[in-house]
């Protein structure tokens, strides 16, 4: 959960710090569940984002501008009519709790003063935004709960608003060390001591438990029998004496090169098995957290339906190649109706029509044994030896098309294996517009039709590194890329290095004939191996050679190219020393 009470109380803070007296210019809604605030102030302006979306709630500075519809949905509306021209005097968190309230002055119909209460209530998938009037009755929310769906609470218009009822836990603020202690006695040693943690106490997320068990004793799943009570409190003491002082520095987790969570301090217990990157502000923290999770969302939704029609073109290839086989074996069956044939004629004086069957030595077997060749009794001895020779010819040529059908297949499918590999590494979507592109031009989707002017997207440019020594080294991120940069961009002397037989990036080093030093190459190797179908694997074959030796057969599909006069390194890539080399 990215926001729990600890980091809700250090956002409030900030908030406060930034907006208060500043006032309400407009108010937008520019998605179902996201709000936009345009605030204004001595000599500064900003955008505040409110959200009540499920998973996504939160409160801060934006610097993206979002596009606004049309018509403004009726609880923007509503907002409008009583906030525009409001003033905020603060950004508050009652203790404890997931939500922020923002105090506001504003006039009302008969242009007095009056006091509201905007509260953004960040519960997950009770998340809601409500309005209060100055004796805390509720205006409208975003989301109405009635009797039916809540009898402990209600929100509706009229009602007064109250907060969300507390669990039965201690509140990790307010608690101290002999409650804490009376609580860690009385606590079941087998269990783990970041569960206990959660379930002991409120405002406190998993993560920010985890981070104290592993301050402890450098184990975050360690058990409270494993831990000495007077380190836990004492980490436990450390932890929150720098949550009340407000020692916070904002932090973005990174998994895979995309975010996975954030904290309000520096996460250590996951060691060097994720990336954290600092930042100067909660704001600029979460406007960059869910920018990046919301293009990642739209990626993988792009990826995932393109992911869907690759394997749908992959299966049927590999069915129809199947079928294409078993029908190859059977016309490898083809000399036996020409042995028929010859054993006919051979035999045609003592036949005779009306005959079913023809036994006669089979002068093609070593033995001689004698064989039984069924006829067709409506038929003639000579056409029954015609008839057999006909189906001998039929399977001849049957087999010559299909060994160019199940080569045709066997390429196809392995086009679509690279295309999902593609798929698998593309992270943005002018990455998967190429892809989706390069399908359209091999005919395998059908462009669809539109009345406006197609516009001609600029090319997107391969991936730039530099090794350790210096040198360029360029990486494509597909198909069409790839044939553009070996084929196009690099020179005849350049250094051209793929993985053997494995789908993957075709890689370049800028040497203009010169002999690259080993780090380059290497480099070069763990690159190629890292953007391929192999990443994660370890001594990992990397064939390479130079640009000239390398050429694309005649009909070829994109990315599809052989080679000649190469050379093998065995790597294991590396994440971080990729990401290092990146310019």
């Amino acid at each position: 959960m990215p926001l729990d009470a600890i980091c809700v109380s250090a956002l409030a803070a900030e908030l406060n710090n930034e907006i208060s007296n500043m006032k309400i210019d407009r108010v937008q809604q520019p998605e179902k569940d996201v709000f936009i605030f345009q605030l204004r102030g001595p000599g500064k302006n900003c955008r505040l984002l409110v959200s009540a979306g499920s998973g996504s709630a939160r409160v801060h500075i934006t610097a993206l501008n979002r596009e606004n519809p049309q018509t403004p949905p009726m609880f923007c509306m509503l907002l409008r009519k009583y906030l525009v021209g409001a003033k905020i005097l603060s950004v508050t968190q009652p203790e404890g709790e997931r939500l922020i309230c923002l105090s506001l002055e504003a006039m009302d119909e008969m242009g007095c003063i009056v006091q509201r209460q905007l509260y953004c209530e960040m519960l997950g998938r009770h998340a809601n935004l409500i309005l209060n009037d100055e004796n805390s009755r509720i205006i409208d929310c975003f989301r109405r709960v009635d009797a039916s769906e809540s009898e402990k609470r209600q929100l509706l218009p009229g009602l007064f608003y109250h907060l969300p009822p507390k669990p039965d836990k201690n509140d990790f603020f307010a608690c101290g060390t002999e409650a804490f202690l009376r609580e860690l006695n009385a606590a079941p040693k087998d269990m783990t001591a970041d569960k206990w943690l959660v379930s002991a106490f409120c405002g406190i997320s998993p993560l920010g438990a985890r981070e104290i068990v592993y301050s402890a004793c450098r184990e975050v799943s360690a058990k409270l029998s494993d831990i000495p009570a007077e380190k836990l409190i004492a980490a436990y003491e450390l932890y929150r004496g720098r949550v009340r002082s407000g020692d916070f520095e904002p932090v973005m987790l990174y998994r895979d090169a995309a975010p996975f969570d954030i904290y309000c301090f520096p996460v250590k217990e996951y060691e060097d098995a994720c990336k954290q990157a600092s930042f100067n502000s909660f704001s600029e923290l979460l406007d960059s957290f869910y920018t990046e999770k919301e293009r990642l969302e739209r990626i993988a939704q792009r990826a995932q339906t393109l992911t869907k029609t690759v394997k749908n073109l992959r299966d049927r290839t590999a069915r129809k190649l199947a079928a294409q086989t078993e029908e190859l074996k059977s016309a490898a069956e083809r000399e036996r109706f020409r042995e028929y044939g010859d054993i006919i004629k051979a035999n045609i004086y003592k036949m005779q029509r009306g005959d079913e069957v023809l036994r006669a030595e089979n002068f093609y077997s070593e033995n001689a044994e004698e064989i039984s060749i069924p006829l067709d009794r409506r038929l003639s001895p000579q056409q029954n030896a015609a008839k057999y020779y006909k189906q001998y010819t039929k399977a001849k040529n049957a087999e010559k098309i299909l060994r160019e059908q199940t080569q045709t297949a066997e390429t196809e499918l392995d086009y679509f294996e690279s295309v999902l590999d593609e798929l698998k590494r593309a992270d943005s979507e002018k990455d998967l517009t190429d892809i989706k592109n390069e399908l359209v031009e091999e005919g395998y989707i059908r462009q669809q039709q539109t009345k406006q002017k197609k516009m001609k997207t600029p090319e997107t440019k391969p991936l730039v590194f530099q090794s350790e020594t210096g040198a360029a080294i360029y990486c494509g991120r597909n198909n069409l890329q790839n044939d553009r940069l070996t084929l196009k961009d690099a020179m005849r002397g350049d250094i051209w290095l793929h993985t053997q037989k494995i789908h993957g990036s075709h890689v370049i080093i800028s040497c203009a004939g010169e002999e690259p030093d080993e780090a380059t190459l290497e480099n070069a190797a763990c690159i190629a191996a890292y953007y391929s179908q192999a990443r994660g694997g370890s001594k990992i074959p990397v064939d390479y050679t130079r640009v000239k030796y390398v050429r694309k057969p005649s009909g070829a599909k994109p990315g599809m190219v052989i080679y000649t006069n190469y050379k093998t390194l065995y790597v294991t890539p590396d994440e971080a020393k990729i990401d290092a080399l990146k310019k």
